[in-house]
């Protein structure tokens, strides 16, 4: 993988480079895009029958194609950032927490060419209070998505019988198992004790499987963390929870 992912490097830089000076041709959004979604790919790791993929990208591009984007550095990154996370969600891959985007202005890098350092980071990695860190000399764009105490999510659960409720969760964790204790009881034998929780994390509604003993799927895939979108259907037993919507407040 790594192998190929290298010759593509060395065609891109043998063509795309050369061509881009020769024809003056400015640099798009699109392009980061799909760099981005290409180091998604080749850093991924296989683990408990799920594929993670990194969620922090550091872009490097010319400091002239970063003037170039000057009058949409206010949403640039997080567009990139949605991106990212929407290749994510289309690929069924887990992220230990919503992607991040850092735009920075290297010289070294020639002018149409790009270079992106993808990593891994925990969900309580600190940003800034604001979501957004610009250095002194303004040649770096970063865009973090904020905290969001209070996003809120509707969900419809289905019961083995067929009856249906709604369900507003409001940012705080729901916990779903046989438990009394839990937010959202089952009596299911499928299901745990304390079998999954529901929970917001940075502006994300996130599925967490507690290790139950029968696991969990959203949309038919074993998964044992997710981030959840419109129309997922979580099955924990016999119950289906369908993600009817998810707002950020």
């Amino acid at each position: 993988m790594r192998l190929l992912t290298a010759v593509e490097r060395f065609f891109e830089r043998l063509f795309e480079r050369p061509s881009a000076r020769l024809f003056r041709a400015r640099l798009q959004p699109v392009q980061i895009q799909r760099r981005i979604e290409r180091a998604m790919e080749v850093e991924r790791l296989s683990a408990a029958e799920r594929t993670i993929v990194p969620n922090r990208f550091r872009v490097s591009i010319n400091p002239a194609d970063m003037t170039a984007f000057a009058e949409m550095s206010g949403s640039l990154a997080a567009e990139l950032a949605d991106a990212a996370l929407t290749f994510a969600r289309a690929h069924r891959y887990a992220l230990t927490d919503r992607p991040r985007v850092d735009l920075v202005a290297d010289p070294r890098i020639q002018p149409g060419d790009i270079a992106v350092a993808a990593s891994f980071a925990d969900p309580d990695v600190s940003d800034a209070a604001d979501g957004r860190a610009d250095a002194p000399d303004g040649r770096t764009m970063v865009f973090s998505l904020p905290k969001v105490e209070t996003p809120l999510a509707v969900l419809r659960a289905i019961a083995p019988d067929g009856s249906q409720r709604e369900m507003r969760l409001d940012g705080r964790p729901l916990t779903i198992g046989r438990s009394s204790d839990n937010g959202l009881v089952l009596r299911d034998s499928r299901v745990s004790r304390f079998h999954g929780r529901l929970q917001a994390r940075r502006g994300a509604l996130v599925y967490v499987d507690l290790e139950s003993t029968n696991g969990s799927r959203v949309n038919g895939i074993p998964v044992t963390e997710v981030v959840l979108g419109e129309g997922d259907r979580i099955e924990v037993g016999g119950t289906v929870l369908i993600v009817e919507s998810v707002s950020q407040t």
